[in-house]
């Protein structure tokens, strides 16, 4: 009986060494702002969108660019532009179901409390999309005339410092001074960049700037 009762020890811890507890609810981890996502409310018409973006005989023709913006969070007038370097520029059909999305994307979205408007990914097949050159400027041909939402996000970085407190010591006349070393270090932006435009029928070249 002894050997048995040793035995069928062994077979327990055995079994309990090789098998993991797992808990039976995980507690999902604080969110201050939970993502709102928001969509807009009438259907997608995908023959309308294909009609607006059948081939026409304008072009597009246009530069994407951003500025710097201020200690205020505003874009400073008279900043230098900073072009978008090869970065994807989307041109979407003006029609119903676009115009909400976008009416939407102006009123409702609050990126700091995580409420963001998205489109059908159905619908966002129904677009055309092209690619900035260095100097963020790009090109639509054969766009027919009408009304149409061009978009983008351009990447930029910006060049600041901090300066630290490093000890101190005195001066040639004895008073006291502070030393500081100077960091510094790189921030990452990311503009959105979105506008409704019309290309008027008989204009073969419609310019814009998408900033």
């Amino acid at each position: 009986m002894h050997k048995i009762s040793l035995l069928l020890s062994i077979i327990l811890l055995s079994i309990l060494g090789n098998t993991s507890i797992s808990a039976q609810y995980k507690q999902a981890e604080y969110q201050k702002y939970p993502l709102q996502k928001i969509f807009p409310q009438q259907s997608f018409d995908s023959i309308a969108a294909r009609i607006s973006l059948a081939k026409g005989s304008s072009v597009i023709k246009g530069v994407a660019f951003t500025k710097p913006t201020n200690n205020l969070g505003f874009k400073a007038p008279l900043a230098e532009k900073i072009y978008a370097n090869h970065i994807t520029v989307e041109l979407f059909p003006y029609t119903p179901y676009f115009e909400e999305w976008y009416e939407l994307k102006k009123r409702k979205e609050n990126i700091r409390k995580n409420k963001i408007v998205y489109m059908d990914s159905i619908a966002y097949e129904h677009r055309l999309y092209c690619e900035t050159n260095s100097r963020g400027e790009f090109t639509f041909p054969e766009i027919k005339p009408g009304k149409y939402i061009i978009m983008g996000t351009l990447p930029w970085t910006s060049s600041s410092y901090q300066d630290t407190y490093s000890g101190s010591g005195y001066g040639s006349y004895g008073g006291r001074v502070d030393y500081y070393d100077r960091h510094y270090y790189t921030v990452s932006h990311s503009d959105f960049l979105i506008q409704v435009i019309t290309v008027e029928p008989n204009q073969k070249v419609t310019k814009v700037k998408l900033k």
